[in-house]
């Protein structure tokens, strides 16, 4: 050990650390910052625990949640790409409440040909379009997608009034639905169906000119029923666009009827199988449920491009029940070539499958369904088993979009079948990201609507995990010796963003509809604190019994943020409050810098500091006991030959009539005098407190790595000093020499400050290189 700590040294420092101490909370209150401290206790933030909620974290004895069950006949119109449907809603009133009406979402409403969502942020003139956005910014009609609601009536068929505000339509009650009743009701619809290549629509259709095919990916479809909560009544915020779904649990059953020549999956089970299947389907589908290291073809690609010349006049109809999800999505066309592979997760098998047209190969045939399996037996290990018979993964341009059990995700070769690395990483990354969201939110059912990070931040977290185990799985999928390179989750990769202009920078508290940028602070940010919660702040053993406690408990429930901060801190027993402020609600970002170094010997008369505070209070240095001091050298001492070796800690008498007095011989042999004394003074310019991570190197070639606590910020944010007594001389200071902590300016990390390469001189090492 470099480093020497001595039993005696809180009792010959503690009058100095007392005096230091409180000239510390002196100056913190001096200026100003005392009440903002991080460390503060987050009760102010935080919703009261209630019954319904427990101050732990995990739902209370009067928690409930709605329940609304589906019964639909779908209709594809594949010539005018319209859909139609009937749907009946049975709605069970779980809560202690009366409710007057019903509040139902049509979130295709936001592309009605009037929409004001295409209005709500501010534009000038941009930098510059590509031809297509130009043309269909400005040179186009607006397209009308939005619900045609053909009738509400009740089971009697009686007509139910109703209003539609925007993407919400309010059904009004014949009588109040009385707490534990039940209400069935039914709504026929239609709507246009968008390409969804224009705009990025988030459900629609792609058109492939050269065969006249479409291959539709349809979801928020139907009338959906909104949530209705202890936490604000209904949940009827209107969809802009970017705040997501908010959606109680409930069964499906959905009769789809396609063009004969479709292939159709979705959300559920197949309840006709052998009546849709031909029988190789049948006969490749019974190989694919027994095979576990590779994707079994259901359908071929030879089939697929056969299927594409057909354009069948005749339909068929897909039978599909789903229990206990939130939503239902589908996908269908003509065009699919179609894989599964068996996933044992527990005692259960479930089936991964992927979904492609010809343009996705060889791809797709590849990674797609691999990178599905990966996924789920990722995901499962560090939350629950994945409950769910199915997870698919379906092939859309430009498209990453996430529902029960299925999913669309983009990643296209060239059209020779070549592809980059970016093309390949970039597909199996966002096939984990959606087909992870069947954990977050799809059954951890957060509002996305108000928290889109709880869902997204979350999902890009465990997606983190998840990439970088994927090399393990597949070692010839990436290079040997590589990282997998994740986009999002490692430090280094969110600085840009917290370093950037505070004016566009929203906390991640923030609605999704009220954020800049909407990425870094939804998906990267949080993603980014739970990665150094875990890997710096808590450790892995802790964290991960936390991450999967709350998994466990809000499964099939609708969370709240403050459900998952209390849980975190629940089930670890680590005071995170401070974490939560900093990273979540508010914009400070992490700068620790080592601000000074001064050297000190020992002395047995009093230093400066001492002198100084007898002084200002009229006491008599004759008044002290014999006393142990740490003096600062002065200019002349730092550089005089017979002082720079030589002031080690036996010039003061003070300190070797201690030893001799207070330990035995053997106990003062074993002691390694230290010759060198420094205070380290850090600073945290940025604000956010965390983890101080230090290198310290010797003289002696020796390093030594300490990592103080965030705690060390609690009384002043803005600056710490630490002694260092050491037996060699130190050398250098180096903060986080890791990168762990996001610090967004690593010059001021390092004494002596190390030498930055200017932009211009990596610009000629560049060039020399080549």
């Amino acid at each position: 050990m470099i480093r020497v700590k001595y039993a005696f040294a809180s009792i010959l420092f503690l009058f100095a650390a007392v005096t230091f101490a409180q000239e510390a909370v002196t100056k913190e209150k001096e200026a100003g910052h005392t009440n903002q401290s991080k460390f503060k206790q987050l009760y102010e933030e935080f919703a009261t625990p209630n019954t319904y909620r427990s101050a732990s974290g995990a739902p209370g004895p009067d928690y409930y949640q709605q329940q609304a069950d589906y019964v639909m006949d779908i209709r594809l119109d594949d010539k005018d790409a319209k859909i139609f449907g009937t749907e009946t809603i049975t709605y069970t009133n779980n809560s202690p409440d009366d409710l007057e009406y019903l509040w139902v979402q049509l979130d295709q409403n936001v592309r009605t040909k009037d929409s004001k969502a295409a209005l709500k942020n501010g534009s000038g003139i941009p930098l510059g379009d590509s031809p297509e956005k130009f043309v269909g910014n400005y040179m186009t009609e607006s397209f009308d997608g939005g619900f045609n609601i053909d009738y509400v009536k009740d089971n009697s068929g009686k007509a139910l009034p109703f209003t539609v505000n925007f993407t919400m339509m309010r059904v009004d009650l014949p009588t109040p639905l009385k707490s534990g009743d039940k209400f069935s009701f039914d709504i026929k619809w239609n709507y246009n169906i968008p390409d969804h290549t224009v705009n990025r629509a988030r459900s629609g259709y792609e058109f492939f000119e050269e065969d006249g095919n479409r291959a539709y990916v349809i979801a928020q479809f139907f009338p959906r029923m909104a949530v209705y909560n202890d936490v604000e009544g209904w949940q009827n915020h209107q969809f802009w666009g970017n705040g997501e779904f908010a959606l109680p649990f409930g069964n499906y059953e959905v009769n789809i009827t396609v063009p004969a020549d479709h292939i159709l999956d979705g959300t559920g089970v197949l309840q006709n199988r052998k009546e849709v299947y031909t029988k190789a389907m049948m006969s490749r589908y019974e190989q694919a449920k027994k095979s576990y290291d590779k994707p079994v073809i259901i359908v071929t690609q030879a089939e697929a491009e056969a299927a594409e010349k057909g354009f069948s006049e005749k339909t068929k109809t897909w039978k599909l029940k789903a229990e206990n999800v939130r939503d239902f999505g589908f996908a269908t066309s003509r065009k699919f070539i179609w894989d599964m592979q068996a996933v044992k997760l527990g005692n259960r098998d479930v089936m991964a499958v992927s979904m492609y047209p010809k343009e996705g190969n060889p791809l797709w045939e590849e990674y797609s369904t691999k990178a599905v399996a990966h996924t789920l037996k990722s995901y499962s290990s560090h939350t629950f088993d994945y409950p769910y018979p199915k997870a698919i993964s379906v092939h859309a341009k430009q498209q990453g979009m996430e529902y029960p059990m299925i999913c669309w995700n983009y990643g296209r070769p060239n059209k020779d079948g070549s592809y980059s690395d970016r093309t390949k990483y970039g597909m199996i990354s966002v096939i984990i990201h959606e087909v992870g969201h069947n954990f977050f939110p799809m059954i951890v059912n957060s509002d996305e609507r108000q928290w889109g990070w709880m869902d997204e931040g979350l999902d890009t977290f465990m997606q983190y995990m998840a990439e970088q185990e994927f090399g393990e799985a597949y070692p010839t999928a990436i290079a040997p010796n590589d990282k997998y390179p994740s986009r999002r989750g490692d430090p280094a990769k969110i600085v840009p963003y917290m370093s950037g202009d505070q004016s566009t920078i929203s906390p991640i508290m923030s609605n999704p509809e009220n954020v800049f940028q909407l990425g870094p602070n939804a998906y990267g940010k949080p993603a980014t604190a739970l990665n150094i919660l875990r890997e710096t702040v808590m450790g892995r053993e802790l964290f991960d019994h936390a991450f999967k406690t709350y998994s466990h408990r809000w499964k099939f429930k609708h969370p709240t943020p403050e459900d998952f901060f209390r849980t975190m801190e629940d089930a670890s027993a680590v005071d995170l409050d401070w974490y939560w402020r900093g990273w979540f609600y508010t914009t400070d970002y992490v700068d620790l810098a080592v601000k000074d170094i001064k050297k000190y010997y020992v002395s047995d008369t009093p230093n400066k500091k001492m002198k100084a505070y007898l002084a200002e209070r009229g006491i008599p240095e004759s008044n002290l006991r014999a006393m142990v001091y740490l003096e600062e050298f002065d200019d002349a001492s730092m550089i005089a030959p017979e002082l720079k070796d030589n002031l080690p800690s036996e010039t003061s008498k003070t300190l070797k009539e201690f030893m001799m007095d207070n330990m035995t011989a053997a106990e003062r042999a074993a002691v390694k005098e230290p010759k060198y004394f420094y205070e380290v003074t850090y600073n945290s310019p940025g604000g956010l407190p965390m983890p101080l991570i230090v290198e310290y190197t010797y003289a002696d070639g020796s390093v030594e790595n300490v990592t103080y606590p965030p705690e060390i910020w609690r009384k002043n944010s803005k600056e710490v000093s630490m002694v260092i007594s050491s037996t060699s001389e130190l050398k250098g200071v180096n903060i986080d020499p890791k990168m762990e902590t996001a610090d967004i300016d690593t010059t001021n990390n390092s004494w002596p400050k190390k030498e930055q390469e200017s932009d211009f001189d990596k610009m000629k090492d560049g060039i020399k290189g080549e």
